[in-house]
């Protein structure tokens, strides 16, 4: 086999995987309602397609010669080749059929959702969500290898190496210091004044606020585009058609706003992966937590920066007239960390974001390591929020009906968000080592803040593992303390904590 032909056929493969986001994309932003049992068949029949060349004969040559003789392989194809062995190896023995399945299961669940979302009503989505959790269980039995547990292979999924024994560690350190945290600014803090944030703001204000905002952040607009959705996705469909999709909100402006901010960050990250990597499995995040990384840096690090509002805030108040113009700087800044126990997850206030993640991961624990009915998952939902946040769900929209994952099969993703967070925390102090990034969200170009994260992340896409990344960037491993470090410095910054 010669390097070419296994080039073309990763590029075929790729193609196919282009057609089936957009495919995605479409379902999620103007496919009328109506068609979802033909998009299903398309989607099934593409999968099919994809599977089977993934598994297929040329791919097992490819595997069985270059293994053998490396010698032959350019730096991209041998990246590409250890991605590719490794898919296959995990997927080679699953019979197409169940591919199909899946495919056409994760198609009519999603359309489930958003009827169940519609009529708040979880009991509409239950069947479809028990066929996608028990196909993920016939899954489970083909991926397994060396994982302890059936949870474990679904974390490495989306995060390679990562077990529950680890997360159940990270996570109850970060259960205990936010606590403590939310106890010191109950206890000792000053709340800040919110009343203002639900001031109207229009769409085509936001909009002109937000749009220039995201090119700063590093998003380039020729080579992406922003649409209207229920649950706000980033998009990467080819190395120039990365795309962004959002919910707004009117009368919570910030909702859309650090929304796009988020999304722009994974977009960002897609758009500057090599171009030597397109139409190879390594034109992709590391992993889902690196992805999410780079969205909550923008979001939850960067955002959640004085300095970074001080220069936003007057340009936010010259689009939206005067409907901030009582409110002084440091009350506005104050009033975005404001700190209160919240149902909606992508609603959640920077400290309790990870509460959030760490209640899905023990139901998501439950339903695959333990025996639990999909009937009983709403009560489980509410009870673990009155648990963590002291807070109970009225009903199923606000709870369990939340998240668009479980209708697509994405089971074992949800630690991404907190494995982001954290990874976003440390980048943050090792790029202030080198950069004082306060000083660059202060001038007129935040150039030096993308260009590290080019230098150290995006660039690599998926040619590095995770914890390789994480080390050369930051000089250690994956560590919660980080985290820790950087909430109570902004939240006892906010509420004006004495330490």
């Amino acid at each position: 086999m010669k390097q070419a032909d296994f080039l073309q056929e990763l590029k075929e493969i790729d193609l196919l995987k282009q057609s089936l986001a957009l495919l995605e994309w479409d379902s999620s932003t103007g496919m009328p309602t109506a068609a979802n049992t033909y998009r299903s068949e398309v989607a099934g029949f593409l999968s099919g397609k994809c599977f089977e060349k993934e598994t297929g004969p040329i791919i097992k040559e490819a595997i069985k010669t270059f293994s053998l003789d490396s010698d032959q392989l350019s730096e991209v194809s041998q990246a590409a080749l250890n991605i590719v062995k490794e898919e296959y190896e995990k997927n080679q023995a699953i019979p197409n059929e169940l591919m199909v399945k899946r495919a056409k299961a994760n198609s009519r669940a999603n359309a489930a959702w958003q009827r169940a979302r519609k009529e708040n009503n979880f009991s509409l989505f239950a069947d479809a969500l028990a066929d996608n959790i028990q196909i993920t269980k016939e899954l489970i039995a083909y991926w397994k290898k060396d994982e302890k547990t059936a949870y474990d292979v679904l974390l490495n999924n989306y995060e390679p190496d990562m077990t529950t024994a680890v997360l159940d560690d990270v996570f109850s350190q970060l259960a205990d210091g936010i606590t403590k945290i939310r106890k010191t600014l109950k206890n000792k803090g000053t709340e800040p004044r919110t009343d203002f944030l639900k001031r109207y703001v229009a769409v085509s204000q936001q909009k002109k606020f937000i749009y220039p905002l995201l090119a700063e952040l590093g998003y380039d607009f020729t080579r992406g585009r922003i649409d209207d959705t229920i649950h706000p996705f980033a998009l990467g469909i080819n190395h120039n058609d990365v795309r962004l999709t959002n919910r707004w909100n009117e009368n919570d402006f910030i909702q859309g706003v650090l929304g796009l901010v988020h999304e722009a960050g994974h977009g960002t990250y897609e758009q500057n992966i090599a171009q030597k990597y397109e139409y190879t499995p390594v034109h992709k995040g590391a992993s889902m937590g690196i992805h999410e990384s780079q969205s909550l840096f923008n979001e939850l690090v960067i955002a959640s920066r004085r300095a970074f509002w001080q220069k936003q805030y007057p340009i936010l108040q010259t689009y939206t007239a005067d409907t901030f113009k009582d409110i002084p700087f440091a009350d506005f800044y104050r009033s975005l960390k404001h700190s209160k126990a919240s149902l909606i997850r992508i609603e959640a206030d920077s400290l309790t974001y990870v509460l959030h993640i760490i209640i899905r991961y023990e139901i998501e624990k439950l339903i695959f390591n333990g025996e639990v009915e999909v009937a009983d998952l709403p009560q489980i939902w509410n009870d673990k929020y009155e648990e963590y946040l002291g807070i109970r769900p009225t009903n199923d929209l606000e709870g369990i009906l939340q998240d668009v994952h479980w209708s697509q099969g994405d089971f074992g993703y949800f630690p991404s968000y907190a494995l982001g967070y954290m990874y976003a925390c440390q980048l943050y102090y090792a790029m202030q080592e080198e950069i004082n990034v306060d000083g660059v969200l202060a001038s007129s170009y935040y150039s030096p803040i993308t260009n590290w994260l080019i230098k150290h992340i995006h660039q690599y896409g998926a040619s590095k593992k995770p914890n390789e990344l994480i080390l050369a960037a930051t000089g250690e491993k994956l560590n919660p303390k980080y985290l820790l470090a950087y909430l109570e410095e902004i939240y006892f910054d906010v509420y004006q904590v004495e330490k």
